[in-house]
Formats: structure tokens, sequence, C-alpha cells
């Protein structure tokens, strides 16, 4: 999963990727606005952690924009200001949470969690995903998705819009200690599309296998 963090603070960027890289989350750092919607625009971002107050462009801006370009990227709104009106505003303008400065980055890491995992039921198609009961159902009909092959699809779902290399396949499926070939993963996607469809999974010859957006 990939996190933008935006914060003009040196010291709060780098508590937060501390905290954030140690629940193995992959971390873009931004110090100002522009910066933020650069890395949002060039990367594929699950959740953006926005300060309200940055030089350039500010969080409710990062934020507006954002949501207007995305309907998965997730927004958490940080602010230093201590006015009533203020998570009504961080709210309004589409953020899917709100923390006040000063915050225990435990705290963070529960709300992050809970936003990343607010859709348990992922719907692609005549596809139902229950990513809690590990189960894939097609046309409501439970596909006996194996545990391999459940983790193959969940693993792109949660890396949607992106091409995932065999390896990468081998090692957040198999494990990294996992020795064989990387040819497993093609019998394993084979067997996966016949059971939820072929045009579900795309091919890279050459690089690898994605989910892309256009399916959902």
């Amino acid at each position: 999963m990939n996190i933008l963090i935006a914060d003009d603070e040196p010291f709060m960027l780098k508590i937060l990727q501390a905290y954030l890289e140690k629940e193995s989350f992959t971390i873009y750092q931004a110090r100002d606005g522009e910066e933020a919607l650069h890395l949002f625009y060039t990367n594929k971002i699950n959740l953006a952690i926005v300060d309200w107050m940055m030089p350039k462009r500010n969080g409710i801006q990062v934020c507006k924009e954002i949501k207007s370009q995305s309907k998965t990227t997730k927004v958490l709104l940080l602010t230093a200001k201590g006015e009533a009106d203020d998570e009504l505003i961080a709210l309004q303008s589409g953020a899917d949470e709100y923390i006040s400065k000063p915050f225990d980055p435990r705290v963070l890491i529960v709300r992050v969690r809970k936003l990343l995992q607010m859709e348990r039921l992922i719907i692609i198609g005549d596809l139902q995903i229950d990513m809690d009961g590990q189960r894939i159902y097609r046309n409501h009909q439970d596909v006996q998705a194996t545990n391999t092959e459940f983790h193959l699809m969940k693993y792109l779902i949660e890396n949607r819009g992106i091409i995932i290399s065999r390896k990468a396949l081998l090692d957040h499926v198999w494990g990294f200690d996992y020795v064989g070939e990387e040819r497993t993963v093609d019998t394993h996607i084979r067997r996966l599309r016949a059971k939820i469809g072929d045009h579900i999974i795309t091919t890279h010859r050459g690089m690898g296998y994605s989910l892309d957006e256009s399916h959902e």
C-alpha cells in the first residue's frame, strides 16, 4: 500500500515515515502542496496524509484536487488549527478523516488502518471479493478460490493500476523464502482466470500482471 505524507515540518515527516514504514507501507514524502500533487499524479497513492497549513497549495486545496481526480484514494487531514469549525471545513473538502496536532502516532496508525480497510467487500464487475472471509464470488456464487488464488487477487487489488512483476507476486504471496520457478505465478493466474474470467487480470508481456481500475 502506498501512502503520501505531505507536511512542511521535516521532523513530522520523519516521525510519520518511521511509524508507517514499520507497518510495511511504502511512503512518498512532500514538503508542500504542489509537490504532494505531483507525487499523487505520478504514483498510485492509496492514502494521502496531508497537513492543512502548507506552502504553495494548502491541505484543503490538495484534498479537493485529489478527491476530484480519484474515487479510491483516501485523504487524512492534519491540522494545528483549533477553531470549532475546522473539522467541518475539513470534511466538507472531501477529507475521509481529520486529526488535530499534536497527536499520538499510534492513534494515527489505527486511523490509517481503518481508512485502508473500509472497503471489505470489493466489487469488480460480476465479482465480489470478501476481504475478511477470504472468498471470491462470481455472480454471487463462490468460485472456490484456493488460498494462493485469493491472496494473488488480494495483492493485485491492493495495487490496482500497477504492473506487478512475477518476482513481486512470488515474494508477497508465496513468501520471500520461496524457492521455485517464477512460472509458478503463471500457472496460478491461469487457474484464477478460469474461475473469475479472463478479462479481469491483464498480462503485460515480459513485465507481469495488473488489475486495472477500468475493471472496477
